[in-house]
């Protein structure tokens, strides 16, 4: 064999080695597939979802003011206008999550694949640089959703998320707004936060940064606990809805004890009730 054989077969063991070891390139992301999808960091996936579980947006009661925001910003990104993140933060089982969800489905029917909805997990939020760099690729808007997001102990993957909704050179791409969802207004816990101004040469400048992410959302769209009116208006919805056909006196005395006995109203109690109810009466949903 001569010496350029011999050469030529060294060069295919070597590139054939290196693409044993080398992690194929990842797949282009095709918002195309589907109007909803879940992010998973392993392998670099966007699993489609073919049917995405959510409330009808008029069947959220109580949060008209913070409906009508999220709404209009959803409307105006889907039209290539300027649009805002948002942060929906407050109290638990009041349609932070539904409403995204719910703006979403409005928008959709409105312009068919107008947007399409991509979650990811809070765990998995170290990996959304290179969930951008998949999106960045494609031509469809997207809404970039993060439910119950929040940092606690030692969690630093924060400060990608700060770098990546304003601060880095990149930023997030025009085609991407990024809604979260928190039962915190700044995102990260009173412990962490004075574990900062403790242990800080210059504490201010430390708080400043942990409370600076929450700066980084456009919108701050407030939950607050409901008021026995509201409860009734979202028992009544969902009962109207379903055709449950109960009388108000019967469906607001049972709701209430139902209340009681949960120690709260919120949407989500009202959902609850409302189940249990129909199971009660043979009815599906």
């Amino acid at each position: 064999m001569s010496d350029w054989k011999r050469f030529e077969a060294a060069l295919t063991r070597v590139a054939e080695a290196m693409e044993r070891v080398s992690p194929p390139p990842a797949p282009v992301a095709n918002l195309d597939l589907a109007d909803a999808f879940v992010w998973h960091p392993e392998g670099d996936r966007l699993d489609a979802v073919s049917k995405v579980s959510r409330v009808e947006l008029g069947l959220l009661k109580g949060i008209d003011r913070v409906r009508d925001i999220l709404l209009d910003n959803t409307r105006r990104f889907a039209k290539g206008l300027p649009a805002n993140n948002a942060l929906l933060w407050g109290a638990r089982g009041m349609g932070k999550s539904s409403l995204i969800k719910a703006a979403h489905a409005q928008v959709n029917r409105e312009t068919p694949r107008a947007l399409a909805l991509v979650e990811i997990h809070r765990e998995d939020i170290g990996s959304l640089p290179r969930l951008l760099r998949r999106l960045r690729t494609g031509s469809r808007r997207a809404i970039l959703f993060c439910d119950d997001l929040s940092f606690d102990g030692q969690d630093t993957s924060y400060k990608s998320l700060k770098a990546v909704l304003e601060g880095g050179i990149e930023g997030r791409p025009e085609t991407v707004v990024f809604y979260a969802t928190s039962n915190r207004r700044h995102l990260l816990n009173r412990d962490m936060i004075e574990n900062e101004r403790s242990t800080a040469i210059h504490p201010g400048e430390s708080v400043e940064e942990k409370v600076s992410l929450s700066d980084r959302f456009g919108l701050w769209l407030g939950f607050h606990a409901c008021s026995q009116d509201d409860f009734f208006a979202m028992i009544e919805a969902y009962a109207e809805a379903f055709k449950l056909g109960v009388p108000a006196d019967r469906l607001h005395a049972e709701a209430v004890e139902w209340s009681m006995t949960r120690g709260a109203r919120s949407g989500r109690v009202a959902w609850q009730f409302i189940q249990d109810l129909a199971g009660r009466l043979g009815k599906k949903l």
